[in-house]
């Protein structure tokens, strides 16, 4: 632990004055790194992983809200209105005397507030999501809370009011979309992540269990094998599972930060498979409706992010974000939305789970959200949620009656990506009132309506640029085993290069060359381990007269495979499915496997091989 310590000490001062050399005015200051040294010393990685991001929300509020609130810094020391730490760069955005901002006129350095912006984020920012072990108690209170949020639902009672509100609506803005919802048209899939039921790969076209919930609406012949399988020995061995002894999700905490892990809940097999199908169409229909077309966006988040971008300019739009979004999606609420299709929303409860098991054993039961993370139809039911609240606020801030035209007319000022929002600013404070009174928690921590700060989608932006951190995720690679740490060290550094940062590129650079050896210049698309240049890229090693190419010799990562065969109808039905392509939303393009019947990649498992590599 305390070679990790050092590691990253001295990553933070390399960020650090890289970070100074940036900026337009001398801001270096050597007690900063002291403070750095010295509290990293007493407190360790905490320091980098959680106090830092902690000095950055509060900047982040700070600015948002044009002063330094008396409220804000507590774990550092102040110098008049502003902290002591970072007091180079700060002074230069918030007088020191009154801990207002600047105004452009006030300060010769307003035009560079973006760059110290960037460089107070980078400092503070880059260990925010360094992939360690959470405190275990961090990890129960993240637990407790996911306990909490289902039986807060107890308390969550719209009134008959709302409710009406809400389904009057809902039902102008989605019956004519969801009554044509064809269920017959639908193909389940698998999804690549984990199954309640530690089952992965290949296995997952082995069916041994089938919720008896699904049959009406996806039959098990037919829908996870083909028809011609009725007197197969594969269905012989599949046990219909009645809804009391049905596979409760599995819920696990996934790394997020160390301030706590991501909560989610994975679900069963079956459940999954047939979730993937609806998803699949959900998408495709809202993305080309009228009413949502380019304002409920599933796989692409450009519009969200230019949108925070120009935002963060002319204050126009409001970022908002939630906490525990998708805990707090009520399934009564979540329902109405398809209330126009019965066998759509049949189908859309039947494949959602109703228990959930903690870690340690415990059966939580029955479940009121809608679905956690985990569920295939999570984000895209809450989009629908979120962006239906948003409309009814629009509508009442504006006195409109419910009608399709209204609609159309108030819900051109709303974007919705999961649960990023963006609105209006000068109807922000109703929206978020609105959000809070459908059970839903803003996260103002990252919601911002004021001053010139935005965020959205990964985009972090200031007076229209951006100042997205840079994050370090993955300890100092010691061997050549640890590939997913050399090729993150590599990538990692590649972009601290790009941005600027060359001291610390170069370090990691260089304690990645200790372990592989010199790493070659490289262009940007280029599949091998190596540096980026503004100077260009290494020319190619040779000419490959066979696939008529230039090559060149470097490190690359390649699939860990096991052996993981499956013959017969489970064949079959996935050589189907791979007929109809992939799904370039939870997908990445990649090469057939001519074996894949036989062997799967190991998920996360990568190794590094060196070979010969296209060099372009």
């Amino acid at each position: 632990m305390k070679s990790n310590v050092s590691d990253h000490l001295e990553m933070a001062t390399s960020i650090y004055l890289d970070a100074c050399a940036k900026c337009i005015a001398e801001v270096s200051d050597l007690r900063d790194l002291e403070s750095i040294r010295s509290r990293v010393k007493e407190e360790g990685l905490s320091f980098l992983t959680i106090t830092l991001p902690s000095f950055a929300r509060d900047f982040e509020k700070s600015l948002r809200d044009g002063e330094i609130s008396s409220l804000s810094f507590r774990s550092f020391r102040k110098y008049k209105a502003i902290p002591a730490f970072l007091r180079g760069m700060l002074s230069l955005i918030f007088n020191q005397e009154t801990g207002r901002i600047y105004e452009q006129s006030d300060s010769s350095y307003a035009r560079d507030c973006p760059v110290l912006v960037d460089s107070v984020r980078q400092i503070c920012l880059a260990f925010e999501k360094l992939e360690l072990d959470c405190n275990p108690k961090r990890v129960a209170r993240s637990l407790a809370n996911f306990v909490q949020l289902e039986h807060d639902f107890h308390q969550f009672s719209p009134s008959e009011e709302d409710k009406r509100e809400f389904n009057h609506v809902s039902s102008v803005l989605w019956d004519n979309l969801m009554v044509n919802f064809d269920l017959s048209k639908v193909k389940p899939r698998h999804g690549p992540g984990g199954t309640a039921e530690h089952i992965s790969g290949n296995q997952k076209y082995v069916w041994r269990n089938w919720h008896d919930r699904l049959e009406p609406y996806f039959p098990i012949v037919d829908s996870a094998y083909s028809i011609s399988s009725v007197n197969s020995k594969e269905l012989e061995l599949v046990t219909i599972i009645p809804e009391h002894l049905e596979q409760p999700v599995r819920v696990v905490g996934v790394p997020k930060t160390m301030k706590g892990p991501r909560i989610i809940a994975i679900e069963p097999c079956c459940m999954q498979y047939a979730q993937q199908a609806i998803r699949r169409e959900l998408y495709s229909l809202i993305e080309s409706y009228e009413l949502t077309k380019d304002h409920v966006n599933f796989r692409d988040q450009s519009v969200n992010q230019g949108l925070a971008l120009m935002s963060s300019f002319d204050g126009q739009l409001a970022t908002i974000d939630l906490s525990d979004a998708s805990d707090r999606v009520p399934r009564e609420l979540a329902l109405e939305m398809f209330r126009s299709n019965p066998d759509l929303s049949g189908a859309i409860d039947a494949c959602r789970s109703t228990r959930a098991e903690m870690p340690d054993g415990t059966i939580i039961a029955p479940l009121r959200k809608f679905a956690s993370m985990g569920s295939a139809l999570c984000f895209p039911v809450e989009s629908m949620y979120f962006y239906t609240i948003c409309v009814m606020a629009l509508l009442r801030i504006q006195n409109l009656p419910v009608s399709h035209g209204n609609i159309f007319k108030v819900s051109r000022d709303v974007y919705v990506y999961g649960d990023d929002i963006i609105v209006p600013s000068i109807h922000a404070i109703t929206v978020l009132e609105y959000l809070q009174k459908y059970n839903c928690k803003v996260n103002l921590n990252k919601t911002f309506y004021t001053g010139m700060f935005r965020e959205s989608c990964g985009v972090d932006a200031y007076c229209g640029e951006l100042v997205n951190p840079v994050y370090l995720r993955k300890l100092r690679p010691k061997n050549r085993r640890q590939a997913s740490e050399l090729i993150s060290w590599v990538e990692t550094a590649n972009l601290l290069y790009k941005k600027g940062y060359w001291k610390t590129a170069q370090l990691m650079w260089h304690t990645c060359e200790r372990v592989l050896g010199p790493l070659p210049y490289v262009s940007d698309n280029s599949s091998a381990l190596g540096r980026v240049s503004f100077l260009g890229y290494r020319s190619a090693e040779r000419w490959n007269r066979s696939l008529q190419r230039f090559e060149l010799k470097a490190w690359s990562p390649r699939p860990i495979y096991r052996s993981d065969s499956i013959d017969g109808y489970s064949a079959l039905q996935k050589s189907l499915s791979r007929l109809e392509g992939f799904d370039s939303s939870i997908e990445k393009p990649r090469r057939f496997d001519p074996l894949h019947l036989e062997r799967s990649a190991l998920h996360g498992g990568v190794a590094l091989t060196l070979r010969w590599v296209p060099s372009t």
